[in-house]
């Protein structure tokens, strides 16, 4: 690959010519980008963001629950079989992948790319909460499949009101003494704001001499050049004036919700295949310091009968630019919009002939969905402060305002037994040879950045990556790449451990040979203040 060049086309108009371009200025981007930089340093990089600054859209701290997700807390990773054990499967990877992230975030903060961990990343006790004897039954199960595995050996577990009140007091006040009630809590919980993680990720790109950063541009055009390279032809979004072509090697698609119309406007095939539904959600949010410095952690309930996954409800602390918050949600909305800030247009303009049969199939299967958007469009403020109640009893509606957040794109593909499926996750989008990738869906999203962009490397730059220097660089950013720690509780305490300690976290519980663990409030709370 080559260095930033500028030239001309056949036409006589300015183009540029970079090995990598980054379509999108989120955590995606950003993460792939110091990636590619230490294994490559000498390939020329360009960014490219429609809005005027970069993380402005989910990746920013106020538009997502910033939950590094471990399944600590959430329920819907650990589903029920119909023989009522509990499938941990689906939490262990994803508590295997942010550790992925943690390593890499804390070589970061050694390497001087990062500065100050408890800017972007602070200790916050994760929690499961949820009432009724069904569910308390449930919630005993999953901790006791969970806590067998080293990496859920910090998570305790308890029916008592004075126990749980010990751990969340507001959540405890004024509720009913009588009524059935249990929850999980684990010290290794945290809270990221992946917006500030995004910003210092690339203002380090913007000292190195080969990266460029273009705000206020949007992609107007992208075709295929004979040479296998893409040119991308970028507009001012202000003006809507065409400002520049540019000739890339390599594009990375990591727009969030705006990545599929994207992919599908470049004509890769393996595009086809998907379509989107868009999915808004509001939160209730206090910064009252006399309710926030009284809860101090993210709780997870379970989600309603019928309800879908992303339904799940959450109390969240969250901290960002140095304050704490209270989050309450999400309530989903609704609109045809695939950005925040994107157009009314979006949903339309990505439904194309090769998907519309997937959506329309997924639309008869997934009335559950349907009807649950319906009833969340129609609620009103006093049924959302009761939905709030049931966790925050003492809760009053003067108290807390409600917050919009991101734009999420609900992914559906075509299945061939089915039509098309709805999928939860992400995935990888990327063109056969290589030259162009993208990435489609939602949670964990940010939180698993880290070892997502380890898959597309793997899949865009397969080759590369199986030689000796880059499995040699990839070992000293990420010490814990193909290792299984959930399978190593040596490695999985060590891991903890160190990453702990540079990011300045609560340290995880000592191991012991037999497994037992013992885990802290106040040390949870003491790496906060």
């Amino acid at each position: 690959m080559t260095m930033l060049e500028n030239a001309q086309d056949k036409a006589g108009n300015d183009l540029e010519k970079v090995d990598i371009l980054f379509i999108g200025g989120g955590i995606m981007s950003a993460t792939l980008g110091v990636l590619l930089h230490e294994l490559e340093p000498g390939w020329s990089m360009t960014m490219v963001e429609r809005l005027g600054e970069v993380a402005a859209e989910s990746s920013n701290g106020w538009n997502n629950a910033g939950t590094g997700h471990t399944a600590l807390a959430e329920l819907n990773y650990t589903p029920q079989t119909s023989s009522g054990t509990v499938d941990i499967a689906k939490a262990v990877r994803i508590n295997e992948d942010f550790q992925i992230s943690r390593q890499f975030w804390a070589w970061g903060v050694n390497r001087g790319i990062l500065k100050q961990p408890r800017s972007f990343i602070n200790t916050t006790p994760h929690m499961s909460f949820v009432w009724g004897e069904e569910n308390v039954r449930f919630l005993k199960a999953r901790h006791d499949a969970l806590r067998k595995n080293s990496l859920f050996q910090s998570m305790q577990y308890s029916e008592s009101h004075k126990d749980i009140a010990e751990w969340v007091p507001l959540m405890m006040e004024g509720r009913d003494a009588r009524q059935k009630v249990a929850a999980t809590w684990s010290s290794m919980g945290t809270d990221v704001n992946f917006g500030e993680i995004t910003h210092q990720f690339v203002r380090h790109l913007q000292t190195q001499s080969n990266f460029n950063l273009l705000l206020n541009s949007d992609v107007q055009q992208i075709a295929r050049n004979d040479d296998g390279s893409w040119r991308v032809t970028l507009g001012d979004t202000r003006t809507h004036a065409r400002t520049r072509r540019i000739d890339a090697r390599f594009v990375f698609v990591g727009a969030g919700g705006g990545s599929l119309p994207l992919l599908q406007a470049s004509g890769i095939p393996e595009a086809k295949a998907y379509g989107g539904f868009p999915v808004g959600g509001s939160f209730l949010v206090t910064e009252d310091t006399g309710i926030t410095c009284r809860h101090f952690a993210k709780v997870y309930g379970k989600a309603s009968v019928g309800s879908p996954p992303m339904s799940v409800p959450h109390l969240d602390t969250r901290i960002l630019d140095g304050k704490k918050a209270l989050l309450f949600g999400p309530f989903a909305t609704f609109s045809t919009k695939f950005l925040k800030n994107g157009s009314y247009s979006d949903l339309l303009a990505s439904t194309r002939m090769n998907n519309i049969v997937p959506m329309a199939r997924v639309g008869l299967s997934e009335f559950s969905l349907i009807k649950y958007l319906a009833s969340q469009l129609m609620l009103s403020d006093s049924d959302r402060l009761h939905a709030l109640q049931e966790y925050l009893p003492g809760a009053r509606q003067q108290d807390w305002r409600l917050w919009q957040a991101g734009q999420r794109v609900q992914i559906i593909k075509r299945d061939k037994l089915k039509g098309g499926v709805l999928k939860l996750g992400t995935e990888i989008v990327c063109a056969k040879d290589g030259s162009i990738a993208g990435l489609l869906g939602a949670s964990p999203g940010a939180s698993t950045a880290a070892p997502i962009m380890l898959g597309l490397l793997e899949t865009a730059f397969r080759e590369r990556l199986r030689t000796p220097a880059w499995q040699e660089k990839i070992r000293k950013i990420i010490p814990g790449y193909g290792t299984q720690l959930s399978a190593n509780p040596r490695k999985a305490y060590e891991s903890l451990n160190a990453t702990s300690e540079v990011l300045q976290l609560s340290a995880p519980p000592k191991w012991e040979p037999a497994g037992r663990a013992v885990a802290d409030l106040a040390v949870a709370q003491d790496s906060f203040a």
